[in-house]
Order: structure tokens, then sequence, then C-alpha cells
């Protein structure tokens, strides 16, 4: 008989005399809006509002979350659908389903588990778990679901309850999507301008990266004067297409300016393809320094998430492209390389820079920290490999006792999977209520703040960090 997909209601609440009075917290906090302010969804999704496609292309191949430990265990990713760079692919959608679901024992404490029980049992409204055996039922079922009107994207912003969602979008975007979906639904979907394609001079095709950002703006970019000009002029398109906030994926959070002469003569070496790694990275700390000056500027808030080595395995990028989820966290070091932007814009009224990382070992020693003493300074939500039960705590215990709750950026979801959105606010919103109740119960604080600060948590805080 098929094991029953019954996600329990008390599921990531402490166990305990905590748990009731969590129970409490979690139910004054689990119906409020969502603010979506660090997200991937693309925006075409919302643009074009048509329906899904099938269960394999929603759920296994986009999310690198499941790839990556289907991948760790030997399975092809051919097998999981993962388009190659020349666009072709090898699995079927079903058989795509099918290896997902027979290996679905492996996502066992993971938070993709929760998120996916989640998905499917409140989202889709299934009521059996993934298995081999399974596999063909839910496929059918799951197809049938997202074929119903109300499972059109743009329906499901109000089935989750999302007041505003923000996507990530290249310097050189035309933006279209965005004038569409701004037609039909006002300030629901905003860009957020990600800048990195066009500040790593070393990447291949960053020469043609250029031009297309000098045609976009309007501007001469043979110069490092008319680059800066033009994503200057970038970012106040962006601004118009209700954009709040800009997001740097830099490997290094150093942020170390270079005097003008010293960068035109990197960027012109750049133009000509004749760049050095050293100087190269040197140009990506500049423009840290220079993205800084420019939010501190125009208001736009600055998203900072360094510390990754991307496509780690370059057998992987080379046949199937970037972002195949082969990235690898690394040690990250930010009170030195931040001190040049914090020195010059700490306390600067009117620019605001969110930190995240994946290296938990700065919480309490860096982060925390710099957050309770620079007015500028909040810490994102616990950002990839750390958005789970345990990390999710782990940040509150480590940062609080320094920054407090209100130096954090409030829970922001970063994910490109839309359906997982609801179900990651929920997790977060319940490690909260349950951080709280152990407060509550060690009587280290009132119950009436706990509650306060709950709703700040799932919803204020996001809301002043980045709309006011």
């Amino acid at each position: 008989m098929p094991k029953a997909l019954q996600p329990h209601p008390d599921r990531a609440l402490p166990a305990g005399e905590a748990r009731e009075l969590a129970r409490r917290i979690h139910a004054s906090t689990k119906d409020l809006p969502l603010l979506c302010l660090h997200g991937h969804v693309d925006a075409e999704l919302f643009a074009g509002d048509q329906p899904f496609g099938n269960p394999a292309e929603l759920l296994v191949v986009p999310d690198h979350y499941v790839t990556r430990m289907l991948i760790s265990q030997g399975v092809s990713p051919d097998r999981l659908g993962l388009p190659r760079r020349d666009g072709t692919t090898t699995a079927e959608p079903r058989e795509i389903w099918r290896e997902f679901c027979s290996h679905w024992q492996l996502f066992a404490g993971t938070p993709s588990r929760y998120w996916l029980e989640h998905e499917f049992a409140e989202v889709l409204g299934l009521t059996v778990a993934p298995s081999a055996e399974t596999a063909d039922l839910l496929y059918d079922e799951i197809s049938a679901r997202l074929a119903e009107p109300e499972f059109r994207p743009r329906a499901l912003l109000d089935t989750f309850n999302i007041e505003l969602l923000s996507t990530t979008d290249a310097a050189t975007d035309d933006l279209a999507p965005h004038a569409k979906i701004a037609a039909d639904l006002p300030g629901r979907v905003v860009p957020t301008l990600r800048p990195d394609a066009v500040v790593h001079v070393d990447r291949p095709g960053w020469s043609d990266l250029i031009t297309l950002l000098g045609e976009r703006a309007g501007t001469d970019t043979t110069s490092y004067a008319g680059y800066l000009q033009a994503l200057r002029q970038r970012r106040q398109v962006f601004i118009e297409a209700g954009a709040r906030a800009t997001d740097h994926g830099h490997f290094s959070a150093n942020a170390t300016p270079l005097t003008d002469a010293e960068a035109e003569r990197i960027y012109a070496d750049a133009l000509r393809g004749q760049v050095t790694p050293e100087d190269a990275q040197a140009f990506a700390g500049n423009m840290l320094f220079q993205m800084a000056a420019m939010s501190a500027e125009d208001g736009l808030v600055m998203q900072l998430h360094p510390g990754v080595l991307r496509d780690h395995h370059p057998g992987i990028h080379a046949t199937y492209g970037p972002d195949q989820g082969h990235d690898i966290p690394v040690a990250t070091e930010f009170t030195r390389s931040l001190r040049p932007v914090l020195e010059r814009f700490g306390h600067a009224e009117g620019f605001r820079m969110v930190l995240f990382t994946v290296d938990e070992t700065t919480y309490s020693r860096e982060l925390a920290p710099l957050a309770g003493v620079y007015p500028s300074v909040r810490l994102g939500a616990p950002w990839w490999f750390l958005d789970s039960p345990d990390g999710m705590r782990r940040f509150r215990e480590l940062v609080t006792e320094t920054a407090g709750f209100y130096n954090t950026s409030g829970f922001v979801d970063d994910t490109r999977a839309f359906l997982s959105i609801p179900a990651r606010h929920d997790l977060a919103r319940r490690i909260d209520a349950g951080y709280l109740a152990g407060l509550v119960v060690q009587h280290r604080l009132e119950e009436d703040d706990a509650f306060q600060i709950a709703q700040d948590l799932a919803y204020n805080l996001a809301r002043t960090t980045y709309l006011s």
C-alpha cells in the first residue's frame, strides 16, 4: 500500500514545554502576507501567465537542491533532463519524474524534503508519498492539477498570499516582461538588478555584454567613465520599473576601491581581452565599492552574498553550462573586506546593505558585530545550504545576542522554485516561533514581546528593510 503523505501540524516546532506557546506564536504569523524580496523566479512566468509544464519541468529539472542530491548518488544529469549547452535533452519528462520518485528516500532529513512535502500536500493536494510505485499516479495527478486555471502563475500569487515578489534581472535585460506584468498587475512583481555579468571582466563574452550594456543605456561604454554612466542609467531604468534592490554574488566580499586611472587601465585591458586574473579580481572589488556608492545615491538596497566557488566541476560546466548545482561554499571574510564601504557609507543616511553568507562561522565573529554597530547593515536570512530548520535555528542563536532581532532583514526566500515559496516562509515562521517560545519559557522574553517580534520577523522587517 502506498505510504500516506501527511505533513505533521507541529513539524519543525520545538518539543517540550515550549511547543504549545510555539504553536500559538506560529498561528499568529502563518497567514501574514509574503514579501518575497530576494527571489529568482523568472519574470517571464508572470508575463506570459501560461500553464506550468509537466511535473518534471516544474519540480525536478530547475531545482538544484533536488538534482544535486540525485547526481551525488550517481544519477546521470542526462537522466534528470538537465539541458546540454547545445539545447538537447535525452530524457522524457515522465522518465525524469520516475527517477526522482524512485530516489525519494535520499531526501530524508533535508530541507528539500520539508519543502516538497509541503508543496505536494498543501499546494498540489497529494495524499500519497513519492516512490517508484506511485510515480505515474502522482505524475498524472499533478499534471491534471497544473492544467486547472487556478494553477496559473498569476493566480498563485493570490493563492500564496504573495504581496510583492522580486525577480533577478541582469543589467542588460530589457525588462520587457516587467512592463507587461506592470500593465496587468501593478506593484506585484518587480525587478532586482544583478550586475554580476558586467562587473566580472574575465568572464567569457564580457566584452559583448558591455557593448549590449551601452546599447541598452544609450551610452558609449568604450571608456571606464562611460561604463559607470551606463550602469547608473540602467539603475534608473530598474528603479522606474519598481526595483527595490541590487543583488551581488561575488566570490569575495572585498570592496576595495581603485583609483580611476587604475580602474581605467584594467577596463581597457579587459576590452582588449588581455586582463589578468589578479586585475579582474581587483576590478570586481572596486565595482562592489562603486555599486555601494551608487546605492547611497539612488537608494537601492545593496544585497551581497559572497563565498561560493561556482561551477566546481569543469566537465559539468562544459557540458551543461553554469548554475547546475555544482557551486560549493568557501570560507568568507567580511570585517576587513567591507571596511572601505562601511567607512564611507556605514553611517550614511539612505544607504542599506543586506549581508548573506554560506559560512556560518562568521555569524557571531563578524556579521553580528558589523550589523550590531553600523546603521546601514542588516543580516539577511540564512541562505543556501543554511536555509534549513537547524541552520535557521543556529542563525538566531548565534546572531541575536549581538545584533538583536531588529538588525536582521526579516525572511526572504531566495528561490527560483515558485511553488516552494510558501513552504520556505512557513518553515522560517515555525523556527522563529520555536526560538521565541524558548526565550519565553526561559523567562528571557515576555510573551507579548514574543508575539510582536514574530510578526516583525515574518513581515514587518522585510518591509522596513526593502520598502521604507
